[in-house]
């Protein structure tokens, strides 16, 4: 008898199950290998990394790169940016809060909590539809003290998959705005979503053109599958030029004493990637493959689950995007996937969309029909 092991937890693999190491990875780590000497990087990390990855944020032509208006400085991935940036909210706005959505990546919690910065929580997901909770969410931007900061998802909402429209994200930014509010983007997945850099940078984009200061956590641990490298970014757009120096200064010496500097190996790989053409667009080749894959997964899951004669609705799985499905599984339900089917994911519903393949989306959308039905 075939046994199906199915782990949906939140790491990319291919259509056979297997970690995936992109070619444009092996080919920068080839140019890199022997070439290159493994000194020190200084506090705010590799500069060329830092000024490709804020290409990717803030547009390649960017006005804002130009003017010198970004303090920037590599972080040890989105978490340690979050971090970092926490840390930065706590000694230079002591009296401030963090709004964080509900429900939002569980680390985040942590993040802001050990860095002893006040959190509160808005309304995001909205149960009964599996989708945005708008209203509610607009009324609690508006109910916020001044001032106020507020994580949002960039893109691919973890854990619900659930984005914004664009008129959607004008909207918000037009209500931060009118309040004073500081966005915190985190955008662990830019590229990974859509499959496209730019269209997953829309948000960003959108609260640019409204004239906001925004800080920006950036990861590449899901779309150059950089895992265990922990490169990332942490940017804070800034009045102008003197005050941007005055900001990176900062958030170096809020660094030092954490970590001194950041690794160089995956800095490497990243620059390596992002500043030669030809491995550019190879990288997006392949950032595109794999996020249509896991689009493909969403259509095939749904697919099954309404061949199978599901009286429940389905559609959610292909309305949210990213590598996470909110799946609306209660925590009984889940139980019953991993103990009758070997099926394995957060106890809050939370599937995995990288881990399902034409192998096994059959027997997963048998076991979730079971457990449903």
């Amino acid at each position: 008898m075939l046994i199906f092991r199915i782990c949906l937890q939140g790491a990319y693999r291919d259509d056979n199950g297997k970690p995936v190491v992109l070619e444009c990875v092996r080919e920068a780590e080839r140019r890199i290998a022997g070439n290159l000497n493994m000194e020190y990087l200084p506090m705010g990390g590799s500069v060329k990394m830092v000024e490709e990855t804020l290409k990717l944020a803030y547009g390649e032509n960017s006005e804002l790169i130009k003017e010198k208006r970004i303090a920037a400085v590599q972080a040890l991935s989105g978490t340690g940016a979050c971090r970092l940036f926490a840390d930065f909210q706590k000694r230079f706005c002591p009296d401030s809060q963090i709004y964080i959505p509900v429900p939002t990546w569980a680390n985040h919690h942590n993040i802001w909590r050990d860095a002893q910065v006040p959190q509160k929580t808005y309304h995001y997901y909205h149960p009964e539809s599996k989708g945005l909770h708008f209203a509610a969410m607009i009324d609690d931007i508006k109910n916020a003290p001044n001032g106020s900061f507020f994580l949002l998802h960039a893109c691919a909402h973890n854990p619900t998959g659930v984005d914004p429209s664009e008129e959607q994200w004008r909207e918000i930014s037009h209500h931060i705005k009118a309040k004073g509010h500081f966005a915190f983007f985190d955008m662990a997945y830019q590229g990974f979503a859509s499959g496209d850099p730019e269209k997953d940078a829309k948000a960003i984009r959108i609260f640019l053109e409204d004239g906001h200061h925004i800080g920006i956590a950036q990861s590449y641990a899901k779309n150059m599958g950089l895992y265990g490298q922990r490169v990332g970014c942490l940017s804070v757009l800034c009045e102008d030029e003197k005050q941007a120096v005055a900001v990176k200064s900062q958030l170096q010496q809020l660094a030092r004493p954490m970590y001194s500097n950041p690794p160089v190996h995956g800095a490497l790989i990243v620059s390596t990637i992002l500043s030669d053409p030809d491995l550019k667009k190879q990288w997006l080749k392949e950032v595109k493959v794999m996020a249509d894959r896991i689009i493909g997964m969403r259509t095939a899951l749904r697919g099954n689950l309404e061949k199978l004669g599901s009286p429940l609705s389905w559609q959610h799985i292909t309305n949210q995007i990213g590598m996470f499905c909110y799946s609306g599984l209660t925590p009984e339900q889940v139980d019953r996937l991993t103990n009758e089917f070997h099926i394995y994911m957060t106890r809050n519903g939370r599937i995995s969309m990288a881990g399902v393949t034409t192998g096994n989306v059959e027997y997963l959308a048998n076991a979730i029909h079971e457990v449903t039905k």
